[in-house]
């Protein structure tokens, strides 16, 4: 049976809502730190909990040796000093990564990150920013839809 991935995009010529953040958390960039439970945190979102896709080495040498990646870029939200939602973008507006732990979903919590991406991404003078999301992964679709994302293309795995 084939897996398909979606190509969506977000035209950042619009208008867009600000971020609100849920009353407790606290939005910061990646940090040293931050490094191992921010991979946690990716790790569980890619692998539904079962392990981690990329050891921390592995996923650690392969962002500080990729052009594209910016720590600034890598924003962490931290709910009492603790990383609980990430969204990690390039410099080419395009979304690497959006995950949040499974305890906290439902809080308004992607929905932040994603405003926060775009509004980042549409200083930078970007026209759109993109992402691709699996397509039966419908909770993140759904979020995806709900911020304006529109499907540019399908494709198979």
């Amino acid at each position: 049976m084939s897996q398909y991935c979606l190509l969506l995009r977000k035209d950042l010529r619009q208008p867009l809502p600000p971020a609100h953040w849920p009353q407790g958390f606290t939005l910061v960039t990646l940090t040293e730190e931050l490094l191992q439970p921010v991979h946690a945190l990716i790790s569980l979102s890619h692998t539904d909990g079962t392990g981690s896709m990329q050891t921390l080495q592995d996923w650690q040498y392969g962002l500080q040796h990729d052009p594209e990646y910016d720590p600034a870029l890598c924003f962490v939200i931290l709910l009492e000093g603790k990383a609980v939602a990430v969204a990690q973008a390039w410099t080419s507006a395009y979304l690497k990564d959006l995950a949040v732990h499974p305890h906290h979903r439902g809080r308004g919590l992607g929905g932040a990150l994603l405003n926060h991406v775009f509004a980042v991404f549409r200083q930078r003078r970007e026209a759109c920013l993109d992402l691709k999301v699996m397509e039966h992964n419908h909770n993140a679709r759904r979020l995806y839809d709900k911020h304006g994302m529109t499907l540019i293309q399908r494709e198979a795995l």
